[in-house]
């Protein structure tokens, strides 16, 4: 029974882990959207996605 009982508290562990909260997502919806604006504001002008995306990271941790 005891292993039972750990079996379920290691998997009910890996599903917190595996799933992102709200709070991850809204950061991640919020650098994509910046991001995007950059991009649209340069006439979508390839070769800098992930300057993009690392700027409007760096302005979202700073909150």
């Amino acid at each position: 029974m005891k292993t039972q009982e750990m079996n379920i508290k290691h998997t009910d562990q890996n599903q917190e882990h595996s799933q992102p909260s709200a709070q991850a997502e809204s950061f991640q919806t919020d650098v994509a959207e910046m991001a995007y604006y950059k991009a649209e504001s340069r006439g979508f002008t390839p070769g800098y996605e992930l300057e993009d995306w690392l700027e409007a990271e760096s302005v979202f941790k700073a909150y």
